[in-house]
């Protein structure tokens, strides 16, 4: 049966992970005064979309479909962070086409029968005043993998395209340049198949809308199919989606603007970029490159730019440690304010407690932060947070009574 509240709430409830109003007192003796508000608990607005918190799930693959299908699964999984108090949520990648796929168990939104999984999955968390993105992708030459958690994964097999077990196909990129010797080699995709991908990406998002979607991110990192064709180490094509700069990022230029063209000005667009390919010795894509595409995409009506790096070349080194990637989004956050620009920025990676993502918000380098194997270790994370910062929030109504009280 479907779950909508139908109690009247009580006087200044607003929702789980928001701020509890200061004339809301059950009793409790700490008070939240504006001027002492954590930016980490402050609303924001992007174009008609208003957050409570900076708090975003970011989008983590769950290799639990179908053909493509949402299912039990992800409506638990996906609620659960809208209980928690998650402003937004963003849907893992999910494939625009079935040979899109990283993996067989990838989410999809190639067709029509697939919307209602995923709008039941929007309804109920918007009960919660929790806001719901995804994000439409396309793996290129990493698809047809083994979904993570299974043996043989972590060594970076495909899975034949004549496979007995159906689980493999064939995968296209921008070059017939494999990620590594382990993986499958792909086939160079003709014109005709690149309009096909456009177009592709344009009806997921029509789809999209009628689930209810309130943010559409567009998957342009991590080594998957746009982020081959950005980079000069993945693209040697020599037509016009090759060769200079302005060619390697016209596939997704020409994405924004198809799924723009579906998609209302009024709903935010986001593009997650790998600012930085770790590949120094290969004069692989790097900050510079990010910096000037995002100037080009703030004026093509993009609202969001998600920084991650590295994905896209096997020969990648990467230092991981606490807020190794701030530093990029810091950078295009920078450059975005020099010149007056509107676009908005989100940090991602190692972040793991409330002060560093205050920190990261107070430096001005980002205006959004994105959590992900923290959320998958406590998916109310906000409530965490809030204790952290020895604040008082909202809690999902029934869950009100096991709210933390602070005595001094």
């Amino acid at each position: 049966m479907e779950f909508k509240y139908r109690l009247n709430k009580p006087i200044n409830y607003t929702s789980a992970g928001s701020i509890v109003n200061q004339e809301y007192n059950d009793g409790a003796n700490e008070i939240n005064h504006d001027n002492d508000k954590p930016i980490l608990f402050s609303q924001i607005k992007i174009k008609n979309l208003k957050l409570k918190n900076r708090i975003v799930v970011s989008p983590m693959c769950q290799y639990s479909s179908f053909n493509g299908y949402f299912n039990d699964w992800h409506f638990s999984h996906y609620t659960n962070f809208a209980k928690g108090g998650a402003s937004l949520v963003i849907i893992e990648a999910t494939s625009v086409v079935p040979e899109g796929r990283i993996t067989y168990g990838d989410a999809g939104i190639w067709k029509d029968s697939q919307i209602d999984g995923l709008k039941r999955i929007v309804d109920f968390s918007h009960e919660f005043d929790t806001k719901i993105g995804i994000q439409l992708g396309h793996a290129g030459r990493k698809g047809s993998s083994i979904p993570l958690f299974l043996e043989g994964a972590r060594n970076s097999n495909s899975i034949p395209s004549n496979d007995p077990s159906g689980n493999g196909w064939n995968v296209y990129a921008p070059s017939s340049i494999q990620w590594s010797d382990k993986m499958s080699i792909p086939i160079e995709m003709s014109i005709n198949d690149i309009e096909n991908v456009i177009e592709s990406f344009k009806n997921a998002s029509i789809r999209c809308n009628k689930a209810g979607i309130d943010l559409i991110e567009i998957h342009g990192a991590h080594g998957y199919l746009i982020n081959q064709f950005l980079s000069s180490t993945s693209n040697k094509r020599t037509d016009s989606y090759g060769g200079s700069f302005n060619g390697r990022i016209k596939l997704l230029i020409e994405i924004v603007k198809a799924v723009r063209s579906v998609w209302s000005s009024e709903k935010p667009l986001a593009v997650r970029i790998s600012a930085d390919e770790w590949v120094d010795d290969e004069n692989g894509w790097d900050l510079i490159d990010s910096i000037k595409l995002t100037e080009i995409l703030e004026s093509l009506d993009v609202d969001l730019i998600d920084v991650s790096t590295g994905g896209n070349n096997s020969k990648q080194k990467i230092t991981s440690k606490p807020l190794y990637q701030v530093p990029f989004s810091h950078e295009i956050k920078q450059s975005i304010l020099k010149r007056s620009g509107k676009l908005l920025v989100s940090s991602v990676g190692l972040i793991t407690t409330a002060n560093e993502a205050e920190s990261i918000l107070q430096s001005n380098s980002s205006d959004l932060i994105m959590f992900g194997r923290a959320f998958l270790r406590n998916p109310f994370l906000p409530i965490e947070f809030a204790h952290q910062l020895k604040l008082r929030i909202d809690y999902t109504l029934q869950y009100q009574p096991s709210r933390i009280r602070y005595t001094n």
